[in-house]
């Protein structure tokens, strides 16, 4: 690795973390300046002391919502690679999941939620993570779908050329072209994953996910826990993304490769 690429990727990191912590200095300064009352906006430092003193609860919350986003996104990567591949060979279904995609996505998730919660037991995590997998399910499928269609033609008439069949072509051209489009619609789906969890816990089902326990702080007044709850969400969604991040570095090495030239 040059050093060209040692500094811009050490860059890259250092960027967002100077402004993640200039944020939450200002916001310090503003939350003690003006006196802002905590069930308004608690200060970064009481937050942070209660993550501390509760970070049992935050752990378990988080393993729970983290479980379900995890379970729903590996099922709807695998379901909606799964499609895109029987499309790519049967187009007619192609077009009937493309603007079906369209409509579900237009579904408000409380909806589709309710439904869902009403279809299993109240001690049941499935409608959380069958909501995480419809999600996903149509990120990956348009992006893998897209990838196997975007091949160049030069490939495919030289496999062709040789009496190469729809199953070699699929295996040694249009899958490699399709990875790239298959982790980029991972590293989208990852932090969704997680919000889609979240946004399920808070309509119904069991108390243990962040989706209810941020709003039961609320209600009891215990505002930095609550926002604690929120950070913790938000390091889940991080955590998802990075790993994403990490898979695609380590599995499709030739993307790595273009983006460092």
């Amino acid at each position: 690795m040059n050093a060209a690429l040692v500094r811009r990727n050490a860059i890259n990191v250092a960027t967002p973390v100077l402004f993640g912590a200039l944020l939450v200095a200002v916001w310090q300064l503003f939350v003690d300046w003006r006196d802002i009352k905590p069930y308004i906006l608690p200060t970064p430092s009481s937050i942070w002391s209660e993550a501390i003193d509760k970070s049992d609860l935050l752990r378990a919350a988080s393993v729970v919502t983290g479980r379900n986003a995890l379970v729903g996104l590996l099922l709807g990567v695998l379901v909606g690679t799964a499609a895109a591949l029987i499309a790519n060979r049967f187009r007619f279904l192609s077009e009937l999941i493309t603007p079906l995609s369209a409509a579900i996505s237009a579904v408000p998730i409380v909806v589709i939620v309710s439904i869902l919660n009403n279809m299993f037991p109240l001690g049941s995590q499935v409608a959380r993570r069958l909501m995480v997998l419809i999600i996903v399910f149509f990120v990956v499928f348009v992006n893998v779908a897209r990838g196997l269609r975007q091949n160049d033609p030069t490939q495919v008439e030289l496999m062709r050329s040789y009496a190469a069949s729809e199953q070699q072509v699929m295996r040694k051209v249009r899958l490699p072209n399709a990875m790239p489009f298959l982790f980029t619609a991972i590293k989208i789906a990852a932090p969704i994953s997680v919000t889609t969890a979240f946004v399920s816990e808070y309509f119904g089902g069991t108390q243990d996910g962040l989706g209810q326990k941020i709003p039961a702080a609320m209600s009891s007044s215990k505002f930095p826990l609550g926002w604690a709850y929120v950070g913790a969400a938000c390091f889940v969604g991080l955590v998802f993304f990075v790993v994403a991040n990490a898979l695609e570095f380590a599995f499709v090495p030739w993307q790595r490769a273009r983006s460092t030239r």
